[in-house]
């Protein structure tokens, strides 16, 4: 964890440390590339078409855990990406590996947002934090929503993760805020955290160019409500993304 905090902060790794950094995720890659293959064939042999559905589950788990972990790579080189594209695909990963079995929904709003390679790569890298903060604390396997929401400004990036659980104000902190402390301090911005009888809410706010967000402006102005999934969303979520509308 010290290492991912150093990281974290605005100060690029050394070529020694980037290439150390890279071995790591790839290593992690070939783990789960073959993990996946020993499940499927496993599942290929097995007789029972009980057994190979549940291991044909094991296997799209995995797989979107890969993509979760493809998309919090820390970029090889500097270029502009769609911040919305990206929480889009992320979110969705996360959701099909982490939350889905729990019950619990996602919803991303999003509003396009031109923004650096490296920024997004940290601002992916809170976002995850705080929802993975959210399944843990805030339902007690009983299922709920979390909303996240990108909200540019002229000058100012606000992201909101919220969930409409019951997490207690006095959580002990853990290395994962203090990753999500670094990430933020490395963007020039800050998180908080509110507490309430409805849920949480953790905020992301850090400035950025006007330039780029006048660009974001030109292709969208309001902002789109994105279920993680294609079935009809629950009364929680449906709440919860009306909080989020009224929000903005």
């Amino acid at each position: 964890m010290g290492q991912l905090n150093k990281f974290s902060s605005s100060k690029r790794p050394s070529p020694e440390e980037w290439l150390l950094y890279r071995e790591y995720t790839h290593r992690i890659n070939n783990e789960l590339t073959s993990a996946i293959s020993a499940i499927s064939l496993a599942a290929t042999r097995s007789a029972s078409e009980e057994v190979k559905a549940a291991l044909m589950a094991v296997i799209e788990r995995l797989e979107n855990y890969a993509r979760v972990d493809r998309a919090l790579r820390m970029p090889e080189r500097a270029t502009s990406m769609d911040a919305a594209t990206y929480l889009r695909q992320l979110c969705l990963a996360i959701s099909r590996s982490k939350l889905d079995f729990k019950g619990i929904e996602l919803v991303l709003v999003e509003r396009p947002l031109m923004i650096n390679s490296e920024c997004c790569w940290r601002l992916g890298m809170i976002v995850s934090e705080l929802i993975t903060n959210a399944a843990r604390h805030a339902f007690h396997d009983r299922g709920g929503a979390i909303v996240v929401e990108l909200l540019p400004s002229r000058s100012l990036v606000e992201c909101r993760v919220t969930d409409n659980g019951t997490a207690k104000a006095n959580i002990r902190s853990g290395h994962g805020l203090e990753t999500v402390e670094a990430l933020a301090k490395g963007l020039g911005g800050k998180v908080r955290q509110h507490f309430g009888p409805g849920g949480s809410t953790s905020t992301l706010s850090f400035p950025y160019g006007p330039q780029q967000i006048e660009q974001s402006y030109a292709v969208q102005s309001r902002p789109n409500a994105v279920m993680m999934e294609g079935d009809p969303p629950i009364t929680g979520v449906d709440l919860a993304v009306d909080v989020a509308r009224n929000q903005l």
